[in-house]
């Protein structure tokens, strides 16, 4: 069996550990509401991509 033969140091084992950390999300606006959406989708609120729509929101009937 494959067994160290000597202790890892806890800098040694922090720095195998150093890329492991969570990346930040990049955002950017919509360019029809403005509202924060992820690069690359279709928007939640409005429902565009790339400039036309994509997915045809209901319309809220007030009562």
């Amino acid at each position: 069996m494959a067994v160290p033969k000597k202790k890892t140091s806890k800098s040694r084992r922090n720095m195998r550990r150093a890329h492991d950390a969570l990346k930040a999300v990049g955002h950017q606006e919509c360019s029809n509401c403005g509202e924060v959406k992820l690069p690359h989708h279709v928007c939640g609120s409005c429902g565009h991509y790339d400039g036309r729509e994509v997915v045809s929101q209901a319309q809220e009937v007030a009562a």
